[in-house]
């Protein structure tokens, strides 16, 4: 069943809640510029397995409002917070890919972990998001040519070969945003730094990145390793900045096998 949940004033966000009654909750972070169903093949399969699957649409990206502002970690943090409580969440599974890792390494520093038993970062875009150089020419894009951007990122996002109709939806997920919240996610991903963040967090942590990946460095999941006490790095060998559809199964096994 899908949702709005009000997070701040005239600001309500999309969520998507599939098995409500499941025993287990698993709440999802998608990346930029996305939205939740870029973990459509984990909903396939975690809710028939009996887990609660969460995805929730950042402001500005998928069917959320698109507000002019709020686009830095603390309010994207307190967006989430405003939907925990909102639904009640208590012990669940947070899931964050790439900006979305980003988004809940603030949440556990922010909120002291709020609700969360298990911490998963998927290729996150942690402790640093995007180069200078690397910002600036996304920003170029997505102010002048936008569906050109979103075709370089959906070129550049996976190591597995991808089909035309693949690459197409992924690059509709992307254009689905708005494009002030495309450009001010970017100047965010350059600016704001989670360095500070890293040693707050003392739940289990599995970190998942892919060994290709061409968006976010494996360097940077081997950081996170060091710096976050309780954490454990799984590579992905086969996948570049998607994981989580690259290798799906072993994807899904591993989140079902740490919720166990």
């Amino acid at each position: 069943m899908g949702y709005y949940v009000n997070v701040d004033s005239g600001v309500k966000l999309y969520v998507e809640d599939i098995n409500p009654e499941g025993s287990k909750t698993i709440v999802f972070l998608h990346g930029w510029p996305l939205n939740h169903k870029q973990f459509e093949y984990q909903f396939n399969v975690l809710p028939a397995r009996g887990f609660r699957c969460i995805g929730i649409d950042w402001r500005g990206f998928g069917k959320s409002d698109k507000p002019l502002s709020g686009y830095h970690y603390n309010r994207l943090a307190d967006d989430i917070r405003a939907v925990v409580d909102a639904l009640q969440l208590d012990n669940f599974t947070l899931v964050g890919h790439s900006t979305g890792g980003a988004i809940a390494i603030r949440y556990m520093s922010r909120y002291n972990g709020y609700g969360v038993t298990k911490l998963v970062l998927v290729d996150a875009a942690a402790p640093i998001g995007f180069t200078t150089e690397t910002a600036n020419t996304f920003l170029k894009g997505a102010l002048n040519d936008r569906p050109k951007m979103m075709q370089d990122v959906t070129d550049g996002f996976f190591f597995q070969y991808i089909t035309k109709p693949f690459s197409d939806w992924f690059f509709q997920l992307g254009l689905q945003a708005a494009g002030w919240s495309t450009a001010a996610i970017i100047t965010t991903l350059r600016d704001e730094k989670l360095y500070t963040d890293l040693p707050k967090i003392h739940i289990p942590t599995l970190i998942v990145h892919g060994v290709h990946d061409k968006v976010i460095p494996f360097a940077q999941a081997q950081e996170l390793n060091q710096k976050i006490a309780n954490s454990q790095l799984v590579p992905f060998h086969y996948s570049g900045h998607g994981p989580f559809w690259e290798e799906r199964v072993k994807f899904n096994q591993l989140l079902m096998s740490a919720l166990q």
